[in-house]
């Protein structure tokens, strides 16, 4: 009972982050059916939460770094770490993969209309996870030194490093973690959707318009929120080279979408 009520605790004192669960859950489903969304997400959680247990412990991969736990009463913990925590890492792995793919894969374009063609031979190829797993990383430049700065916006003072980073606080090692766990949870769900379409192929019965569009959307949508943020507290140099990060991986995306086979129609 106490899990359940710690569990709700989080949701309430991390709304936003709910938010973005429940869209990522929603387009990985539509994408790949739920058991392999399930597997993802159980996946990139133990990766996530196994690499901040160590990191805490003796700085591997992240940096040593430690949580405050002025919020065990209030949210749910798995020994030093906070579940919320881990558990982000599933949806902001997915959604860099959906635009890793985006930029990889073939296109279908009829108007406003855009769907990834075949990407069966592409979808777990080393290009694809590396270009997913430095995407992630990018996310992280964004999202990391506003966290740091929590205690100036509603996040509030959740971590603090050994030593002070390199960039706005941040150690280098941090985001190198972030490639890291990426790269693993990602080569790791790739064995298992080969062993899965051996078994169960997945064949979505449907697509939405613009279903190509739906992850790098909440791609997008962190690094908004993330910037916002960072803007709001005054922090002007660093919401500005966040902009810039954001703007070179947009005008990618941009370009991609422009080149891709038109059908035509509206």
């Amino acid at each position: 009972m106490e899990t359940l009520t710690l569990l709700w605790g989080t949701v309430i004192l991390r709304p936003y982050v709910f938010v973005f669960l429940a869209c990522y859950l929603t387009i990985a489903i539509l994408n790949m059916g739920v058991v392999r969304s399930v597997v993802f997400t159980v996946l990139a959680y133990l990766v996530a939460f196994l690499s901040e247990y160590s990191s805490t412990r003796n700085g591997f991969p992240f940096g040593h770094y430690s949580y405050i736990e002025s919020t065990r009463d209030q949210e749910l913990w798995i020994s030093n770490v906070p579940f919320m925590d881990s558990l982000s890492f599933s949806f902001l792995i997915y959604v860099s993969y959906t635009l890793s793919l985006l930029l990889w894969a073939p296109l279908i374009k009829k108007g406003l209309d855009i769907r990834l063609g075949d990407i069966q031979p592409l979808k777990h190829s080393v290009r694809v996870i590396v270009s997913a797993s430095i995407l992630c990383m990018l996310l992280d430049v964004v999202i990391d030194p506003a966290a740091f700065l929590g205690d100036r916006w509603f996040l509030g003072k959740i971590y603090f490093y050994r030593e002070e980073g390199e960039y706005f606080h941040i150690p280098l090692t941090n985001f190198a973690g972030w490639v890291f766990v990426a790269g693993v949870a990602l080569s790791l769900f790739a064995l298992l959707d080969r062993w899965l379409d051996s078994k169960t192929p997945f064949y979505p019965r449907y697509q939405l318009p613009a279903q190509a569009l739906l992850g790098p959307g909440i791609y997008f949508g962190v690094l908004i929120f993330n910037l916002a943020v960072t803007f709001y507290i005054g922090e002007m140099l660093l919401g500005i080279l966040g902009t810039l990060i954001s703007l070179g991986i947009f005008t990618l995306v941009l370009l991609r979408v422009m080149r891709a086979t038109n059908l035509g129609g509206k």
